[in-house]
């Protein structure tokens, strides 16, 4: 198998990262010989993918270079790590590697989002002239020329086949995958009373998480920390820049901790995760970590997506100011309330989340 990365996998940094590292696990299960190869440069945060057995490559963008390596490679399955990767090197697979399966992992509709953002910066909700984007047409594309792709939400499944009327047998269901939660386990998480402050988790990279912190600071914060006066909100996240640094205010309790070497310690400290994303697309992996943690959250309809199906939230979902500032202190402040959203989290977690559900699947998929 050939995996062309958009960039190398930082399971550490983003979702993205770890949903890469998964699909790659994935894989190696269903002994799979796998090659990593992307044009981009290795950052310092980079996982060390020669140490489970997965050979690296470096290949470059126009160049036919890559003929000659895919020949000389001749897999039986590539898999391209979003759309843009497609369109660079998929017509190069298809012209030297006729037979192999090709098989698109989206991440996220970046249309999706993107149609969001459109809509934000406009002051309105998201109209049908959003979605028809020239970023549409290219991604719906990649899809078509794709034998499979990977979709990460039930809500872009959903999207696609009934918006866009692309064919549902070429579209494939996978979320991202965690480790099931036991009673033994959840208790051993630290109780209520052993957590303080608020917490903010996102790479700064994506757009959306600097916007919901932007949000953060300038709408939501000051009329909670008015009621919860020693409470503090701690913003952490990768590629923090000088622009969220300076956001900083310890007057106000809003401190900025930049990365986070471990997500889950930060968020089993905390005892609420506040993320109130006003765009964005897929399965944010901050909300499957906080249920991880036992850390209850608050956020909109669009950071909730995809995430809780016919379970109710580990949490709050609300989308007006006035709205998430009041749930924010009713769960920071009320134990009992506070522990039976953890539950919901717990449940979601085993319900929808585990591995054993899709893996048989999808390699049945592969097969046919």
């Amino acid at each position: 198998m050939l995996i062309i990365g958009h960039v190398w996998p930082e399971p550490k940094s983003s979702a993205a990262g770890r949903r890469m590292m998964q699909l790659i696990e994935f894989f190696k299960v269903s002994k799979y010989d796998i090659c990593f190869a992307t044009p981009c440069s290795k950052k310092e945060h980079s996982y060390p993918l020669e140490k489970i057995n997965v050979s690296i490559a470096s290949i470059e963008v126009n160049n036919s270079s890559f003929n000659d390596f895919i020949q000389k490679l001749n897999p039986d399955v590539v898999v391209f790590d979003r759309f843009m990767m497609e369109e660079q090197f998929g017509w190069r697979v298809a012209e030297n590697c006729p037979h192999a399966i090709r098989i698109l992992d989206t991440e996220d509709l970046h249309f999706f989002r993107k149609a969001r953002y459109e809509a934000l910066k406009k002051g309105r909700t998201l109209m049908r002239e959003d979605l028809h984007s020239d970023e549409a047409k290219r991604e719906i594309a990649s899809i078509l020329r794709c034998d499979l792709s990977l979709i990460i939400s039930e809500a872009e499944v959903d999207l696609l086949a009934r918006k866009f009327k692309v064919n549902p047998s070429i579209l494939h269901y996978i979320p991202l995958l965690a480790p099931s939660i036991s009673e033994e386990k959840s208790k051993k998480l630290p109780s209520y009373e052993k957590r303080k402050d608020f917490v903010f988790i996102g790479n700064f990279l994506h757009q959306p998480n600097w916007d919901s912190v932007l949000y953060l600071k300038e709408k939501i914060w000051p009329l909670i920390r008015k009621e919860l006066p020693k409470a503090r909100l701690l913003i952490y996240g990768a590629y923090a820049s000088q622009k969220v640094e300076q956001l900083q205010n310890k007057h106000q309790g809003f401190i900025v901790k930049g990365r986070a070497e471990d997500a889950q310690n930060v968020l089993k400290k905390a005892r609420v995760l506040l993320a109130p994303l006003r765009f964005g697309a897929g399965i944010k992996g901050k909300f499957i970590d906080a249920m991880l943690a036992g850390t209850p959250s608050i956020t909109t309809t669009i950071g909730a997506e995809g995430i809780c199906g016919k379970y109710p939230w580990p949490g709050e979902i609300a989308n007006e100011e006035k709205a998430i500032v009041e749930e924010a202190i009713k769960i920071y402040d009320k134990p009992k309330r506070w522990q039976k959203v953890q539950q919901n989290g717990f449940q979601i977690i085993n319900e929808r989340f585990q591995e054993n559900r899709f893996a048989e699947q999808f390699f049945e998929e592969l097969e046919n």
